[in-house]
């Protein structure tokens, strides 16, 4: 298991309860910065998340660690009958909502405060589960991955887009330089939360990703499973599935 990252060092909470805080936090401008930080290329992998979820044709979406409904809102395009974001941050949502409304979109998206490690849903109720940069927030990363195969249908589709470490020279270096040095820079420049983009740096630099999760996915029980580097692999998309029931 990758060590533990928290945001805040000398706070007696857990992990969950911090990011919970955090988000909290830096809701307002976290859209605007994501921009800038990813210099946009975010938006496009979001849209290849969504491709691949379309293909599955379905009618229920989970959106894990929604935060302010990006994700969410463009797999309407899906034409799901109904998708759900849910986060743990009600700043975040209360974004989310307001972006919703402007779209007209409640019919289809709710925004919903929740636990990916506790969901309130039923076994094998969703036909496509996604999370968008937030699974490596989850307090256990065996816990949480286990609720998602527990609520995923058999045959459905589940797709994580997470940052990840690029593991050839020059990105290796020019990716150690912009996460330790300019990334943490602009987080204090612009957010309320000195601290939070340096822990959004420092996770992404702990948590396992390619392979080693690949085999997290593996021993958690989900099949199918194939990691996708993106843009010299500073992110990556995973897909995986869940066997039929015998």
């Amino acid at each position: 298991m990758s060590k533990s990252i928290t945001p805040y060092k000398d706070s007696s909470l857990g992990k969950k309860e911090q990011v919970t805080h955090m988000f909290n936090t830096i809701s307002e401008n976290y859209d605007g910065l994501n921009r800038v930080i990813s210099f946009g290329i975010d938006v496009k992998w979001r849209k290849k998340v969504l491709n691949m979820v379309a293909e599955h044709h379905p009618e229920r979406v989970l959106d894990i660690a929604t935060g302010t409904g990006d994700l969410a809102i463009l797999l309407s395009q899906t034409n799901a009958q109904k998708i759900i974001g849910l986060d743990i941050s009600e700043g975040m949502l209360e974004i989310g909502k307001r972006k919703i409304v402007e779209k007209k979109l409640e019919h289809v998206v709710e925004m919903m405060l929740g636990d990916s490690e506790n969901m309130p849903f039923p076994d094998d109720y969703f036909d496509a589960i996604t999370v968008s940069f937030g699974i490596r927030n989850f307090e256990t990363l065996e816990k949480g991955l286990s609720e998602i195969l527990r609520v995923l249908k058999p045959n459905g589709i589940f797709v994580i887009l997470e940052t990840s470490v690029p593991e050839q020279t020059p990105y290796k270096q020019g990716y150690r330089f912009y996460t330790k040095n300019i990334l943490p820079l602009i987080g204090k420049l612009f957010s309320k939360d000195n601290v939070a983009y340096g822990y959004l740096s420092e996770s992404a630099s702990f948590f396992p990703y390619g392979e080693a999760l690949n085999n997290i996915l593996r021993k958690i029980g989900f099949i199918d499973v194939v990691a996708m580097p993106q843009t010299f692999g500073v992110a990556t998309i995973y897909k995986a599935s869940k066997k039929t029931n015998l």
